[in-house]
């Protein structure tokens, strides 16, 4: 750090701070919590601002007009897929209302609570099949055992991709998913796949689409294709962008949710201890990791218009990011905030989002950390960590590229 009053962009996405980034996270909540690392750029840091400008409807995506470039080295990258019109069509989760409302409804209409709830006994089986393996081998590297495979199996299923596309799914995901980074973050190279793994993803995805058109099955994009709500559907771009939200959201930020919460209880073994006794507690376990060690680290958003995070004046087009994995470890929201407690009431963490925005994919994130934490605890009660882990580069999402472990005694 040169400066813990006012750090610059550099170090608030120092790579050192990768493994650990809470104590950096501390330090600005304590000395100044409302960072102005560029001009035009504003960085919350506690879960009061935090919250409170992920629920005010003055803060949302906007267009290209409302994203500034508070410095020559800070970019925000306009990665909206183009219709074939040239129209930019970007995801609900980048949208403003009205026209979020509108797209959020149409796919919640498909991707239903029933339907996630349909998918326990089958998340159950595929878990019970990594296990399998991975118990077989004694020891490995739990991200690819495990906490990878499982969500872009049940994304793929739920989305009808074949078994034989599953390895280029997983391929995409990642390199779509570093995309979401700061562009000064990204080297060109890097960009470059991204930009090449979004164009072989729609590709893909056009083609599948069609093919539901055609032959409708049993699936999630089949619902979405048919989905008509007062005779309003999804345009093919539309589902195309849903189909990109849903690969990232429904595969990265789970794998991370898995292995960022495993390593947490492998380094708090008391509380690993616990889960074995206590089966019950899967689910407030899963909240409890979410909020110590979030999958998403941060969000943005832009002031549509000027406005004020509790006091603090934020002009028209300011660019605006809320730390999450900062406003999870606030004492003023979570007492004892560093303290790991799979015990814990249910909290107000920061995780999935909050307002018009909270994560439509939550139930499904919910139901496979509770299955993989439940059947890890049942099935590997020796379960220790083999080696240090190794971070992944990306910033907004928080995860492992591997963590290794043993599965039996020493």
């Amino acid at each position: 750090m040169t400066d813990v009053q006012q750090p610059t962009l550099t170090d608030l996405f120092a790579p050192e701070l990768r493994a650990d980034p809470y104590p950096g996270y501390r330090r600005w909540r304590e000395t100044v919590p409302i960072l102005r690392p560029a001009e035009g750029l504003l960085v919350l840091t506690r879960h009061a601002d935090c919250a409170a400008m992920l629920r005010d409807n003055r803060f949302g995506h906007g267009g290209p007009e409302q994203l500034p470039v508070p410095s020559p080295e800070y970019q925000v990258r306009d990665d909206a897929l183009v219709d074939e019109n040239g129209v930019p069509v970007r995801s609900f989760l980048r949208l403003d209302p009205p026209d979020h409302t509108r797209l959020r409804r149409l796919v919640a209409k498909a991707f239903t609570p029933r339907m996630v709830a349909r998918l326990a006994p089958r998340i159950e089986r595929i878990t019970g099949e990594l296990l399998d393996a991975a118990l077989a081998a004694g020891t490995g590297d739990l991200i690819s055992a495990l906490a990878a495979p499982l969500p872009v199996i049940v994304i793929s299923e739920l989305l009808g991709v074949p078994l034989r596309d599953r390895e280029r799914f997983t391929a995409w995901s990642h390199a779509m998913a570093r995309g979401l980074d700061p562009d000064f973050l990204i080297p060109p190279q890097v960009r470059a796949r991204q930009v090449e793994a979004r164009a072989e993803f729609v590709g893909y995805f056009r083609a599948l689409i069609a093919e539901r058109r055609r032959d409708p099955g049993d699936d999630l994009l089949s619902a979405l294709v048919g989905v008509c709500e007062q005779g309003d559907v999804l345009t093919e771009s539309e589902l195309l962008a849903t189909c990109v939200l849903l690969l990232i959201a429904g595969h990265e930020t789970t794998v991370n949710l898995i292995g960022n919460g495993v390593l947490a209880l492998l380094r708090h073994p008391e509380q690993f201890t616990r889960l074995r006794a206590e089966p019950e507690l899967a689910g407030r376990a899963v909240e409890e990791l979410l909020r110590f060690d979030s999958p998403v680290q941060l969000t943005a958003r832009v002031a549509l218009q000027d406005a004020d995070i509790n006091g603090t004046p934020v002009p028209r087009g300011s660019f605006v990011l809320a730390l999450i994995g900062s406003a999870n470890r606030d004492p003023d929201a979570h007492p004892d905030p560093d303290r790991l407690d799979i015990g814990r009431e249910p909290s107000r963490h920061l995780a999935f989002g909050q307002g018009i925005h909270f994560c439509l994919g939550a139930p499904l994130a919910r139901l496979e950390g509770q299955i993989a934490l439940r059947a890890l605890a049942r099935r590997a009660p020796a379960l220790r960590l083999a080696g240090e882990p190794s971070w992944k580069d990306n910033i907004v999402l928080r995860g492992m590229a591997r963590l290794p472990v043993a599965f039996g005694a020493p």
